[in-house]
């Protein structure tokens, strides 16, 4: 049985993804670590929790000894608009906590998931149908921060032998955890919006096309990964995953289509559109299908279905 370590197990996708790692592998083999924020009641009744911060290796240390831990899913990380307004705090978050994980992995034959992120390509990345291996010459701090991981994470498997994996996620959208300072958040905010306002303002313009996905396929992508045949891989680190491309209209129309009154209008944000737009449309995740037999499961009709339903519940609830 794994007995596996979630870093940054109270943001967006580790949140969610310890409770069904959890539900695989048992709770008690699925230690969730924090930094700061407070785990919901869920996350921290369902299993083992720990305060520990990617950048404080000896912490990262005591609780793989602790728990004899074979698995870690390494989520903490500084997002794009985040990263920009504090480009020093992103470098030691995403490379330095990345190089303590890799390092911990090293020396205790630990299997590492982490992910990267469209913000790995740049203004020269061809835009549709990216390739698996392509230029990647980002703009931004956080994309700096995501390539040198990718190419952190395949020199730790070439050279040290760490079994280390990894996708290139879209912008992912949850009904579970509100949006954490990335570019894509717009894509999670609306349905937001649309439940308790009935109203939007999106911070990117009309036909700013985006690969994104919903949670369940990110979740699905990383456990997938993680129990694929090491001998299919070819790539290992960074594969391209996707599930839909859309601009904000498109999502608009969806939701329109269920709550006819709902209005949306624009303010673009320059840095965050400046960052989408040098993001590719979408990507080409062929490689990904091929080697460990990715699928998606939602396109933007059935997870907007499943976004409003569940938001709007919580929203009868009282809890948005």
């Amino acid at each position: 049985m794994k007995r596996i370590m979630v870093t940054g197990a109270v943001g967006q996708i580790g949140s969610e993804l310890t409770l069904a790692l959890r539900e695989r592998y048992g709770n008690e083999n699925v230690v969730a670590c924090g930094r700061k924020t407070e785990p919901s009641k869920k996350l921290r009744d369902s299993g083992p929790f720990e305060w520990a911060d990617c950048t404080q290796p000896d912490k990262l240390h005591a609780v793989v000894k602790k728990y004899n831990i074979d698995t870690i899913y390494h989520l903490a990380a500084i997002l794009s608009a985040v990263a920009e307004a504090k480009p020093q705090l992103a470098w030691d978050v995403n490379i330095n906590g990345l190089y303590n994980v890799l390092e911990l992995a090293r020396e205790n034959n630990c299997a590492v998931f982490t992910p990267s992120s469209i913000g790995a390509f740049g203004p020269g990345t061809p835009l549709d149908n990216t390739p698996q291996d392509t230029i990647q010459r980002p703009n931004t701090m956080y994309g700096v921060t995501k390539v040198s991981g990718e190419l952190l994470c395949d020199y730790y498997h070439k050279r040290f032998g760490v079994d280390a994996r990894g996708v290139r996620y879209p912008g992912i959208i949850s009904n579970e955890t509100l949006p954490g300072g990335g570019t894509t958040d717009y894509a999670v905010a609306i349905y937001y919006g649309a439940i308790k306002e009935k109203k939007y303002t999106c911070y990117l313009k009309q036909g700013t096309y985006l690969d994104m996905m919903y949670m369940p396929d990110a979740i699905k992508a990383a456990m997938d990964l993680m129990e694929a045949d090491p001998d299919k891989l070819v790539h290992r680190n960074a594969f391209n995953v996707t599930a839909m491309s859309f601009a904000p209209e498109h999502i608009y129309d969806e939701i329109k289509k269920r709550i006819p009154e709902f209005a949306m209008d624009y303010e673009v944000d320059p840095v965050r559109q400046a960052i989408a737009e040098s993001w590719p449309n979408k990507m080409d995740d062929t490689a990904a299908k091929q080697e460990w037999g990715w699928e998606p499961s939602f396109n933007l009709a059935r997870m907007t279905d499943d976004m409003l339903k569940v938001l709007g519940d919580k929203y009868s609830r009282g809890e948005l």
